[in-house]
């Protein structure tokens, strides 16, 4: 492989790991807290999830110390479930939020947890790139207090929460 192409695929590589700018990573992350299932209540909508509800990841620890990722999501159009298996790694430190995740071979993304729940019951997450947001929570709904603070930090962090998509959980 020429040494131009070896440095583009490194780029692009590395590039889909990073944090998009006003985004930080919460400190003193447990991974141990954050495991189990979590509902997506809200997100910027991308082909991989387009027009699925009732979306749920649920995360466990894997033998080689990185966590195991199920995302399921029901298709009203194809009347079927739809699953994707993947897994993550930290990305530094296991107690900072910011995690690779892959559902593809060896091509990762970004997976940055950028507000946390007190008690873990809620969680604001992006993607290496703006044009990623999800609001997970531990319950099918979220208090109303916790989606407007969703909305309103989404916002000053430079997200288009206009294009935000509420996932029917029923």
């Amino acid at each position: 492989m020429p040494l131009k192409a070896f440095l583009l695929s490194l780029a692009l590589l590395t590039g889909c790991t990073s944090i998009p700018d006003n985004v930080e990573p919460v400190q003193s992350f447990d991974i141990n807290r954050f495991l189990g299932q979590w509902y997506e209540v809200a997100r910027l909508d991308h082909s991989f999830e387009s027009g699925l509800s009732n979306v749920t990841a649920t995360y466990a620890l894997r033998d080689d110390q990185g966590i195991s990722v199920i995302n399921r999501g029901f298709s009203a159009e194809k009347e079927q479930w739809s699953e994707a298996i993947g897994k993550a790694y930290f990305v530094d430190k296991n107690d900072i939020g910011h995690l690779k995740v892959s559902f593809w071979g060896p091509f990762y993304s970004s997976y940055v947890i950028f507000e946390l729940g007190e008690n873990y019951d809620y969680a604001f997450v992006s993607g290496y790139s703006k044009d990623y947001l999800w609001l997970l929570s531990r319950t099918p709904q979220v208090d109303p207090s916790i989606m407007e603070k969703f909305i309103t930090d989404a916002n000053k962090k430079g997200f288009d929460t206009s294009k935000l998509i509420m996932v029917g959980q029923e």
